[in-house]
């Protein structure tokens, strides 16, 4: 049956299309006066001293662990339950990734499972560089409780908040807490700018690092074919830039009308019979709505649900596939099965829904009654 309602779509208007219709006709395609200002303004919208465009999330993650020194034999804490770049990275300096178990309410890393991770580590004589945790579907991880653990076993503290735009722990920014943090603007996130994301600092040092490093090693005074050390082509567009810069300024609009969505979600989900809608912690100030993720019962068949909705033309998606039992890491590092328990748990049971700012309240509607449909069938199949 054909899709009757997208899974995701950007929200874009008449002021995007006009900005990046500025640049195709400047003669800045590259590092521009565009980027500049988006990076000024974004990072006074998190409210770090310093932010910085890069290509991707994923290409931010890379020179955030970069600049925490982390290279050939070290190690970082991380969480198995997210999309697969936020370990990846960690290979690409031939460090590895270091798992954890979450927590089963907010599906964030649990610190007292971090804590027991690094004291097994160095015990067994490894050097454990950093904690890298991740705001899993727009929730900030227990950060104070990783902020001190960072402090007191001298780690760096690299915030993956590339799903977390504009939300708040206890009253403050998601990646304001750690060394540097990365956000990313891929089509499906709270704001687009196509492909891209961005870096914030506090630190002098590691903003110049991260200019830098994003533009083949050259140095900061942009010498042409001058490169002070090994880089990367991470730059970030101006068209990218143009599409950003109008989105963040439409940012808390942006939020509010996703808000909504998942508030219509909330009311038409929180009674129904073996669904469990996403839990907000206390210490979530602001939750930022990347996706609508519901965990249905553990004696219900999630991937059967899925298909089921397909047929009636409601796509849904199995979020996240645990990472250490991807195929890859399976093989690379000898994962199985019940290694981490409630991550594998909370990923076989959980759905991501249609959901972006502009579904409308007939179409949640209609993706809600469908899932009653769908779950009401596969009980009488019992």
């Amino acid at each position: 049956m054909a899709t009757q309602v997208p899974m995701s779509s950007p929200d874009i208007t008449r002021a995007e299309i006009d900005a990046v219709n500025r640049v195709l006709q400047t003669p800045f395609l590259s590092i521009g006066p565009v980027i500049e200002e988006f990076e000024k303004e974004w990072a006074q919208f998190v409210g770090a001293r310093y932010a910085v465009g890069v290509s991707s999330g994923t290409a931010g993650l890379h020179l955030g662990v970069i600049a925490a020194g982390v290279g050939a034999g070290d190690e970082v804490i991380t969480t198995p339950f997210s999309f697969v770049a936020s370990a990846n990275i960690m290979l690409y300096q031939n460090a590895t990734p270091i798992f954890a178990d979450i927590d089963p309410k907010t599906m964030n890393i649990d610190p007292n499972l971090v804590e027991a991770k690094i004291k097994e580590r160095r015990a067994l004589g490894k050097r454990v560089k950093a904690i890298l945790p991740v705001h899993v579907f727009g929730q900030p991880a227990e950060m104070d409780a990783l902020v001190e653990l960072a402090r007191r076993y001298d780690l760096a503290l690299i915030e993956d908040a590339c799903e977390a735009v504009g939300a708040e722990y206890k009253g403050r920014a998601a990646g304001t807490f750690g060394n540097a943090a990365v956000f990313a603007f891929y089509p499906n996130k709270q704001m687009t700018t196509g492909e891209g994301g961005m870096i914030v600092t506090d630190s002098a040092e590691y903003a110049k690092l991260f200019r830098s490093l994003r533009n083949q090693g050259r140095d900061e005074d942009g010498t042409w074919l001058r490169h002070i050390r090994l880089g990367y082509n991470y730059r970030m567009d101006e068209l990218s830039a143009a599409l950003g810069l109008a989105q963040v300024r439409r940012i808390q609009e942006l939020l509010a009308k996703r808000d909504a969505v998942a508030q219509l979600y909330n009311q038409r989900l929180g009674k129904m019979p073996g669904v469990q809608i996403p839990y907000v912690a206390p210490a979530t100030t602001r939750i930022s709505w990347f996706v609508y993720v519901i965990r249905l019962a553990p004696e219900i068949d999630r991937d059967a649900v899925i298909a089921d909705l397909g047929a009636h033309g409601i796509p849904a998606r199995p979020y996240f596939s645990p990472i250490h039992l991807q195929p890859f890491y399976r093989e690379q590092f000898g994962f199985r099965e019940g290694d981490f328990p409630i991550t594998e748990a909370v990923g076989a049971t959980t759905i991501a829904l249609p959901f972006h700012s502009n579904l409308g309240e007939s179409q949640v509607d209609l993706v809600t009654e469908t899932l009653s449909q769908v779950l009401a069938a596969r009980k009488n199949l019992r």
